[in-house]
């Protein structure tokens, strides 16, 4: 065979579909999200079954940050994705919900969004909205999306967030979760919960970037219904990530693991 400079255009062509057909003949097949790799904190190698077509997708937003490239990755995938990957082992193995093994990254910028209707994001405290995107994001909410939201901390950061809100959904009410909510109660009865920090607890550091004081928060609409799952000054996804890790305390952990499947399953039902 001659060398690769000696073929013609169709030569070419002709030779890298047989070799891409080949790989996938063998089940060779690249890592589901590598094309977001270098933006996320964490991101893991593949699970055998991750073209799998299931019924839900752990979504995760993908959003634009003045802050990006600050902490040498984008803010949107701050823990992505080993968090998310072992959460979804936890979905699998305690409820019956059909789950993909890996998540699914949705742009704000796509349309594709409406066909995700549970969306996680985090440090949504460093989110830049562009007005198409605050359009998309109302659209999303007023088709029956649900939102949760991790991972920040402190009054500037809520500022941010809720300034962002107010413009998606314009009157809808801000809320401290009431104990006896049904998101609550869903599967997992959850009455009684507490902080869940961040990876730093294992230095004996409850609190990060200065917010104190856990908050369970909800944006609802006009019936009740829990749009947005807000967990304020805490670190959800550091517990999902975390969960393996022998000094991060197990309490945390299984807390974790139960809103994440209260809040899935809510959306799911309500």
């Amino acid at each position: 065979m001659g060398k690769i400079t000696d073929m013609t255009p169709r030569m070419l062509a002709a030779l890298i579909l047989a070799a891409i057909l080949a790989g996938a003949q063998s089940g060779h097949r690249p890592r589901r999200w590598a094309m977001y790799e270098r933006e996320m904190q964490n991101p893991v190698d593949d699970p055998p079954d991750a073209y799998e077509e299931t019924e839900f997708a752990f979504a995760r937003l993908r959003f634009r940050s003045p802050r990006d490239g600050y902490y040498y990755r984008a803010r949107w995938g701050t823990d992505s994705n080993k968090s998310e990957r072992q959460f979804i082992e936890g979905l699998r193995r305690l409820t019956r919900v059909h789950a993909r093994s890996v998540e699914q990254i949705v742009d704000i910028d796509s349309d594709e969004i409406y066909d995700w209707p549970w969306l996680y994001a985090v440090a949504i405290g460093d989110w830049e909205l562009s007005e198409s995107q605050i359009v998309r994001l109302h659209n999303y909410f007023e088709r029956g999306g649900f939102l949760m939201v991790d991972d920040f901390h402190a009054e500037r950061e809520w500022a941010d967030f809720a300034a962002g809100m107010a413009r998606i959904l314009p009157g809808h009410a801000v809320v401290e979760l009431a104990d006896d909510d049904p998101i609550f109660h869903v599967v997992y009865d959850l009455r009684e919960r507490f902080h869940v920090p961040g990876l730093q607890i294992v230095r004996g550091q409850r609190w990060e970037r200065g917010g104190i004081g856990e908050h369970w928060r909800g944006v609802v609409d006009q019936k009740g219904r829990v749009q947005v799952a807000i967990c304020f000054n805490m670190d959800i996804g550091d517990a999902w990530e975390w969960a393996d890790y022998p000094a991060y305390p197990e309490p945390y952990a299984s807390l974790a693991y139960r809103i994440g499947v209260n809040y899935i399953l809510y959306a799911m039902t309500h």
